[in-house]
């Protein structure tokens, strides 16, 4: 099993000085996909979003993006593993956080490698732990 992100969240101190980084956010519910982008916006993070998989690789191809984060299940059938698995081949060391209300967890053979799974429903500020987490270790 890939590690859970599911830790209670300590928020770094706040900051006005904005992250250069750019986050992906592929959530088909829009609302979710309202809260995880305003958290990451409120965080000083540039935030893009898609409903599906072809419009995230559509953004993957045409924008620079530091962190792909993705729901499992997707709109018109499309799936977060396949796009991560994807996004991976152009960007190798692209950090990826999945996340699904209807899965307990994800095997290692699923996910790519050093990825971490999120399930839902998380809260803003673990979204946003993990997040600052994976970017800042990142080299």
């Amino acid at each position: 099993m890939i590690p859970f992100a599911c830790a209670p969240a300590v928020l770094p101190p706040f900051s006005l000085a904005p992250h250069a980084d750019t986050i992906l956010v592929v959530e088909d519910e829009s609302f979710v996909c309202e809260l995880a982008a305003e958290a990451l916006l409120d965080e000083g993070y540039r935030v893009l979003t898609a409903a599906d998989a072809d419009e995230a690789e559509a953004i993957l191809s045409s924008e620079h993006v530091d962190l792909l984060f993705t729901d499992i299940d997707l709109a018109r059938n499309t799936n977060g593993i396949a796009l991560a698995h994807r996004a991976r081949r152009s960007l190798p060391r692209l950090p990826v956080v999945y996340t699904s209300g209807g899965r307990e967890g994800l095997s290692a053979a699923e996910a790519v490698n050093e990825s971490v799974f999120m399930p839902k429903p998380y809260r803003a500020a673990q979204l946003v732990a993990v997040t600052n987490d994976l970017l800042r270790h990142r080299s």
